[in-house]
């Protein structure tokens, strides 16, 4: 049978007294550890979403630029285009133009020197006329 005395009270208060130590030693240091590892890695953790936050919003801003700056680029490149088109119709057409000019000129040329040959030709048809005729006949005539 179990005896109840004094020694059953100075187990409990041992017990007690024994817990008490144990809170004061133990646990709560460590408590107070792991709440200080838990703030930090809470902190990190708000952190690394900030960053993945920020990091995500400068990706958008960067994509939203680079794009804006691809169709500004794509608009002056079509802009360049239309007028290097425009030019080059304009270089063309002078070019076709000098040319005209050029053939013109160039017949008249043509024309002229025909002319002037023409001409020096008739004033030399009678002695032509004579050289042929004297080397059909083989005599002067």
């Amino acid at each position: 049978m179990i005896d109840i005395n004094e020694s059953v009270v100075i187990q409990i208060v041992n017990f007690i007294l024994l817990i008490w130590v144990l809170n004061a030693v133990l646990f709560k240091p460590v408590r107070a550890i792991m709440n200080k590892r838990k703030e930090k890695v809470n902190g990190l953790e708000k952190n690394i979403n900030d960053f993945l936050l920020s990091a995500k919003e400068k990706q958008d801003t960067f994509s939203s630029g680079l794009k804006a700056a691809r169709d500004k680029g794509l608009k002056e490149k079509e802009a360049l285009i239309q007028k290097a088109s425009a030019e080059e119709e304009e270089i063309i057409k002078k070019i076709n133009q000098k040319a005209q000019s050029d053939l013109l000129k160039i017949r008249e040329k043509i024309v002229q020197e025909a002319d002037d040959v023409r001409n020096s030709l008739r004033k030399e048809i009678d002695s032509f006329a004579g050289l042929i005729a004297r080397k059909l006949l083989g005599r002067s005539v």
